[in-house]
């Protein structure tokens, strides 16, 4: 398999892993999550076929931005659904010195996966979506927080490094048990260097509507500062690094 489906690629990320990164956007995901801000890129069918080898021809020309920290990240939809086409891709840019990175989240898990995640990702995003089965459903409309954990454990098995991400939706994410949760399940991980809070916000709402499909959660207000600031000192004493995105 030489191509991937993609949606869109952005060249100058700077919120998708460490540096300045090329990311890449695949179409397709195995979630519908309710404060999805990319919701166009959910569908498994459209997006736009890329050969790979004119993706790692084009990460190569942006290596002069990279600097020592930057790469490629590739993002979605949900990545691991092409696991399979990313593994070839992911061989080139390391044959390039590219750093790699994927975010996901975190309920696919195959041969392929594994082989990619194992052996050619230098670093994996996994978004925690909730810390409850009831509260991950009515969120994402899957079944998958077991999974979420399964494979920050895997991950954690190989000794290589992984962030968390988590999406801060008042009264949907932010209780005080939730986030109890949250500390207590994932905090006593050695390779996960981050977790990274994404305050909730309104930017999506017009790609919903776009689509021709109500957006669930305009009633939900953003977070304010206090509200922000609460959970990073709520979280900081647990993790080596708390980031609001």
């Amino acid at each position: 398999m030489n191509t991937l489906k993609v949606h869109s690629i952005e060249s100058f990320g700077t919120h998708d892993g460490p540096g300045i990164r090329m990311v890449i956007f695949l179409q397709g995901c195995n979630l519908k999550c309710l404060y999805c801000h990319n919701p166009d890129t959910i569908k498994l069918q459209g997006g736009s076929e890329y050969e790979i080898d004119d993706l790692v021809k084009r990460a190569i020309n942006m290596k002069p931005y990279f600097g020592k920290l930057g790469g490629v990240t590739i993002s979605g939809g949900e990545p691991l659904l092409q696991s399979k086409a990313l593994i070839p891709l992911f061989k080139a840019l390391k044959a390039e010195d590219i750093h790699t990175n994927i975010d996901t989240n975190g309920s696919v898990f195959n041969a392929s996966a594994q082989e990619l995640i194992d052996h050619h990702a230098d670093l994996l995003m996994i978004d925690v979506k909730n810390t409850d089965e009831a509260g991950y459903h009515q969120l994402t409309g899957g079944i998958g927080i077991d999974k979420v954990l399964k494979l920050v454990e895997h991950r954690e098995a190989t000794q290589k490094p992984f962030w968390l991400r988590y999406v801060l939706i008042p009264g949907h994410t932010d209780s005080d048990e939730q986030l109890n949760t949250l500390i207590e399940r994932y905090s006593k991980f050695e390779y996960c260097d981050k977790i990274e809070i994404q305050p909730y916000h309104h930017l999506g709402i017009h790609k919903w509507e776009a689509l021709g499909e109500e957006y669930q959660l305009k009633d939900v207000k953003e977070n304010t500062p206090e509200q922000i600031e609460r959970v990073k000192n709520l979280l900081t004493p647990y993790f080596k690094e708390v980031k609001i995105n």
